[in-house]
């Protein structure tokens, strides 16, 4: 078949004149170089030699040059890239719903490669990465307050400062990055623990000195108001210009906005400054709620528990 189509290498040859080797390549003349001249390829049968055409029909077939095979399975790599501005999960998610109502043979199995498997590979590690770092976070509040309730209330707050998250890029029209915005999350939780430390913290002294849990509720808001708002302003303010994508070069004495150096930090601070304006209102408001909350729940259960009987 190479005889009749591109030719038979035999041999190299390079000349004396040259660098490069020069191939000897055998094959038909011009005149027989055709596609019918491959029906007559002869094949050595008992009766002698007999044209391949004979008992062969020949279909035109997309080439194929290679076969691949993954577990023993025939395999085929379709490749493609979006559009500038299109989310890669986007179209997945669109393909994935074409696939269901496709009619493809059930033996077929269809995997997203490339950016899709890239991603998910990065949620599985930092979901584990988040729910280690919040048992993490439990224990050593449970270690510190002795408390199991105001370790849930932490928490919780952590937990919930994520819709803030959710609400800015919503806000702004940003994706959530699963990379980028994933870490800002978890770094948004050391921010959060601390406000709500600080505020638990206060609550446990000042209720010891303060016979109504209200008082001592305000008491406790009022001293720790100043510390958690400076907490949050300032780390607001210092993540602002990595939001607005603002780059400021020292050696240059230049400010630009949207260079593409902070594209790289704008999902991070995005996540930080949204999750902790939403975080401050839950430690500032719901957090005191709880802990009130939870004194009318021990006093209700004290008023309900059976009162000792005196020996007679």
């Amino acid at each position: 078949m190479k005889l009749v189509t591109n030719g038979l290498e035999i041999s190299e040859y390079r000349p004396n004149d040259a660098i490069d080797e020069v191939d000897i390549v055998v094959r038909f003349p011009e005149a027989y170089r055709t596609i019918d001249q491959l029906d007559q390829i002869r094949v050595q049968a008992t009766q002698g030699l007999i044209p391949i055409g004979n008992f062969v029909t020949r279909v035109a077939k997309p080439k194929t040059g290679e076969l691949n095979r993954v577990g023993g399975k025939r395999m085929i790599a379709v490749k493609a890239d979006v559009e500038p501005g299109v989310l890669a999960d986007t179209k997945v998610r669109e393909i994935q719903a074409w696939l269901r109502d496709a009619g493809l043979d059930p033996r077929i199995e269809v995997s997203f490669k490339g950016e899709d498997e890239e991603q998910k590979k990065a949620e599985a590690f930092l979901s584990t990465a988040f729910m280690f770092a919040l048992f993490l976070i439990a224990v050593i509040l449970v270690a510190q307050f002795n408390s199991f309730y105001a370790a849930f209330l932490v928490l919780t707050a952590v937990i919930m400062s994520t819709i803030g998250v959710m609400l800015g890029l919503l806000a702004i029209g940003q994706p959530f990055g699963i990379v980028m915005s994933g870490i800002g999350v978890i770094a948004l939780a050391g921010v959060v623990v601390n406000n709500n430390i600080v505020l638990i913290d206060t609550w446990n002294r000042l209720k010891r000195d303060y016979a109504d849990p209200v008082e001592a509720i305000v008491r406790t808001g009022a001293q720790r108001l100043r510390p958690v708002l400076l907490t949050t302003i300032t780390t607001i303010l210092g993540v602002i210009p990595m939001v607005l994508g603002v780059n400021i070069d020292f050696f240059e004495r230049t400010v630009s906005v949207g260079a593409p150096s902070t594209q790289w930090w704008t999902q991070i601070a995005t996540a930080m400054a949204f999750g902790l304006a939403f975080a401050t209102l839950l430690t500032l408001v719901v957090t005191p709620c709880a802990l009130y909350l939870q004194v009318r729940t021990g006093a209700w259960l004290a008023r309900r528990r059976p009162a000792p009987v005196a020996a007679q």
